[in-house]
């Protein structure tokens, strides 16, 4: 295939040379056909089939080679053979060379473009994906893009051959017809500026508006038939109703409030959703007790002689509880009614595109019209419909925090960030944890390095980690409970006394009114980029939305949903989600944004490994914390980060200073020329930049500035020698590797 790449690539490269070198572009300009004009007419008047295929196979050729010539060429087209078979003549040909360019750099470039700028190239081959017809109809009926630079363009595109020539003909279409035209009355043209009137310009540029009228002329018959057979209300209650106060609820209906819209939230259970009453806010604080109970074990590696620690876990959930209650303000009735916003507590469903029934907690029912709607409902955890799992019992992370007493024997099914982290929280409190995964490893959408390295310190804290088990059924065998699962063909069975399952969360669809609307949904409710459902006037953020499940990325997309639901049509944003960020509160903790290596190999995309060991930073040492490290991916040969992850303590903050710099474009060489206190572990990320530039150090440069110290010190040229240490001696782990 690289063979016939460079052949091909090869002779278009010498073709197009041969052309110039033998002056062929004089024969395809106005004054030589205007000179000529009564020998072709006769030719064509002689021989009209031959004439018309020499013309047809000659404007292929010029337009699949991207030679100078195809506008000359179009003019000839009308005075030779008129409008009509010129215009066919030149529609096809041209239509067909174009193709045929097209075909040639996607052949040649379209892989080493693709695999060597594919990250940056990620939203524009989206784009092309979804609407790649329509952006080349635009380009083709703008004659101010350069013909021959479409074709190569697209050619790098993932636009389909097909797409691109009936496309092509079409929007060519147009521009043909007024250079055939023109071409009728040659004899009064002195060059190609004659025919680019004021009035043609300005019919050119109603050429190119035409597709952007007709994209929104498009959205607005689809909203119709979208909206066809509800009667929209005469005026409405409301700018904006939000279901759900979880975070992207709350953030949703702020925004409104703080732009003096009338907006009204509705949640039927408690303020702050999953992340204050049974998510981000109790686990990190269980997480908190359980990490110092682990650090009054190790009490030894800190010099002191004894340390022990008595405890009940009920007070230990109790505390929990007090930290909600302590957070649970922020999120209130009454501190968002003081901001504006009216909240209702109760079971909302829309029952139009335009109208909310809400059956309150109260007992009464109200209905409201409003402009807009933001379905913000959050997800639940999933529970896998194993045979026996009801008999048996189990709790979930929305229902672990009723616990009083500590397990005695735990089951935990799943190893993601959920899973995980309550594992280690358990087991640290002395419960006897069993991790049941169906896969070889924890947190699988890390790096292996970094599973293992978590799963080392797992078993290093006495959990049982069963790696490659599934779950076929739970029993109670003489009253105890039991997992039996399937390991290597062979069957396992695991006692236990509480069962965890964390395997996942699934979004709140039903119950909404999301079926009786028609809203599709898979997973989650289906959205575009503007946040909008298939109703243009319905918004969905958060978890029910996807495609993360983060308490930061539904605030993210809140933002999106509320100013395009109170701005549009006049503005709208499309959601951002090029950098996101986010960390799994284990011991070590593990942060990420970006790309990871198994991410950057599955996507083929070239990168650069930069690691910092944490043991030799001198505040972990300090800490007791001096394990884990600062992996940066970097663009090959370029301080551009792809992606980082952290792993050790307080990760989670230290990724910050990488998400600012991936927001904002700014590479490794900025951290590195950027003060940070000592002794601080933030320090980890200049050493990383530092490791980065280690590895980039101009060898040869460096050599000669030795010997110009040297030469300083009064030391001969002729003994001055000076070897430059190979990259093999760089320091462990700052290998750059390229994949």
């Amino acid at each position: 295939m690289k063979a016939g790449r460079f052949v091909l690539a090869a002779a278009l490269v010498l073709a197009i040379a041969l052309f110039f070198q033998f002056d062929l572009d004089g024969y395809l300009n106005l004054d030589f056909f205007k000179s000529q004009q009564a020998a072709i007419e006769a030719w064509r008047e002689a021989r009209p089939l031959a004439a018309a295929l020499g013309f047809f196979v000659l404007y292929v050729a010029v337009t699949g080679l991207s030679l100078p010539g195809a506008a000359v060429m179009t003019l000839v087209a009308g005075a030779i053979f008129g409008l009509a078979w010129g215009t066919l003549i030149v529609s096809f040909a041209s239509t067909i060379g174009a193709t045929l360019a097209f075909l040639a750099s996607r052949f040649v470039l379209r892989e080493s473009v693709q695999s060597r700028f594919g990250d940056r190239l990620a939203a524009i081959n989206a784009g092309v994906e979804k609407d790649g017809g329509f952006y080349l109809f635009t380009l083709r009926l703008v004659p101010a893009f350069p013909f021959f630079v479409i074709n190569l363009v697209m050619g790098l595109t993932p636009i389909r051959t097909r797409t691109f020539y009936w496309v092509s003909q079409l929007g060519m279409l147009a521009g043909t017809l007024v250079y055939v035209n023109a071409g009728t009355r040659l004899a009064q043209i002195d060059s190609l500026a004659g025919i680019l009137s004021p009035g043609l310009l300005a019919s050119f540029a109603l050429l190119g508006v035409f597709p952007l009228i007709a994209r929104k002329l498009v959205a607005a018959a689809k909203a119709r038939k979208v909206y066809a057979g509800w009667q929209r209300p005469g005026h409405f209650d409301r700018n904006l109703v939000v279901i759900g106060a979880g975070a992207a609820g709350l953030v949703s209906s702020y925004i409104a409030a703080a732009v003096k819209a009338k907006v009204t939230l509705i949640e039927k259970h408690k303020m702050g959703g999953d992340c204050l009453n049974t998510g981000c806010v109790p686990s990190k604080a269980l997480i908190r007790s359980a990490k110092l109970l682990s650090h009054i074990r190790r009490a030894k590696e800190f010099g002191i002689r004894e340390a022990r620690a008595e405890f009940d876990f009920a007070d230990v959930m109790e505390r929990v509880q007090a930290i909600i209650k302590t957070v649970e303000p922020h999120d209130s009735v009454e501190r968002y009614t003081g901001l504006g916003v009216e909240v209702i507590e109760g079971r909302a469903k829309i029952v139009s595109p335009w109208e909310v029934e809400i059956a309150r907690n109260d007992g009464g029912h109200q209905r409201l019209s409003t402009r807009s709607i933001i379905i913000a409902t959050g997800a639940r955890p999933a529970v896998p419909s194993i045979p026996g799992i009801e008999d048996v019992g189990y709790y979930t992370s929305d229902t672990i925090w009723n616990l009083r007493e500590l397990p005695r024997r735990l089951l935990v099914l799943g190893g993601g960030p959920i899973g995980a982290e309550l594992t280690q929280t358990f087991a640290r409190f002395g419960a006897n944890v069993t991790m049941v995964l169906r896969g070889e490893r924890v947190m699988p959408r890390e790096d292996l390095e970094v599973s293992e390295l978590v799963m080392q310190r797992f078993r290093v804290e006495g959990i049982d980690l069963r790696t490659g088990h599934k779950s076929r059924r739970f029993v109670i065998e003489n009253g105890e409970k039991t997992l039996v699962a399937e390991h290597q063909g062979e069957e396992v069975r695991i006692p236990f006394d509480v069962l965890l399952v964390a395997v996942g969360r699934a979004a709140k669809l039903t119950g909404y009114g999301l079926e009786e609307l028609g809203i599709p949904t898979g997973h989650t409710v289906e959205v575009n980029e503007y946040m909008q459902t298939s109703y243009p006037n319905i918004y969905a953020a958060g978890d029910v939305a996807g495609p993360y499940q983060f308490t930061h990325t539904a605030a993210h997309q809140a933002w999106y949903a509320s100013v395009n639901a109170l701005f549009a049509p006049f503005r709208k944003f499309r959601a951002d989600y090029s950098v996101v960020p986010w960390s799994t509160f284990v011991d070590p903790e593990v942060a990420r944004v970006g790309l990871n290596e198994q991410e950057a190999r599955a996507r083929n995309i070239p990168f650069e490994v930069t690691r910092f060991a944490l043991e030799e930073l001198d505040r972990a040492i300090a800490d007791g914390e001096a394990h884990g490290f600062v992996k940066v991916l970097t663009v090959p040969g370029k301080d551009r980060i792809l992606g980082v992850t952290i792993v050790g303590e307080h990760a989670g903050d230290l990724i910050a200073e990488y998400v600012i710099a991936m927001r904002h474009g700014l590479g490794l060489n900025k951290i590195l020329g950027t003060i940070h206190i000592y002794p601080t572990l933030a320090e980890a990320n200049k050493y990383a930049a530092g490791e980065w530039k280690r590895a980039h150090a101009p060898q040869k440069l460096l050599a000669w500035v030795g010997r110009f110290h040297d030469w300083r010190r009064g030391r001969p040229l002729s003994s001055m020698s000076h070897t430059v240490a190979p990259r093999e001696r760089r320091r462990a782990g700052m290998a750059a590797h390229t994949d």
